[in-house]
């Protein structure tokens, strides 16, 4: 796990009048529920409006991103964990995952905050999930490249 060189997300943004949907998954639920809070202190702090989907896994986030999206949400915030196992699962739904979100990113014109932990083992989403003793705080660092992105995107359009 590097994070040398990351940006720095605790630095507070302006995202009012920003619209915001975290959709997070239901696996590892430790794990995600600490991305979850990690994105929600981001958005409090920078007077965002949000709120909280729960999908089943992250196969499910892509399609109910593009739908909030659609729905009028200026930004997406996406929180998945998947762990490696002994089979290609891992591969078909860590590339489902992320080739989807990109895709909705890009179709939508919107931007989607990329909080998808692909872990080989527990002890690495614990490392970055926002927790007490973690190292990192992907559920911030999610929210905070949404929000950035949200806010760019808003000045090129005018």
């Amino acid at each position: 796990m590097s994070g040398a060189g990351a940006p720095n997300a605790a630095e507070t943004i302006d995202g009012s009048g920003l619209r915001v949907v975290i959709v997070a998954g239901t696996w590892h639920e430790e794990i995600t529920n600490g991305l979850i809070a990690g994105a929600q202190r981001t958005l409090d702090a920078s007077g965002a409006s949000y709120s909280l989907v729960r999908v089943p896994g992250s196969f499910e986030l892509p399609v109910v991103s593009k739908a909030a999206l659609e729905a009028g949400a200026d930004a997406v915030v996406a929180l998945g964990v998947i762990i490696r196992g002994g089979t290609p699962h891992f591969e078909y739904v860590s590339a489902a995952a992320t080739d989807g979100l990109t895709r909705v990113a890009l179709d939508t014109g919107k931007p989607v905050g990329f909080g998808v932990l692909t872990l080989d083992d527990e002890q690495q989403g614990l490392d970055r999930a926002g927790l007490p003793g973690s190292k990192e705080d992907k559920g911030e660092e999610a929210a905070h490249a949404a929000l950035t992105t949200a806010l760019t995107l808003r000045e090129l359009r005018g």
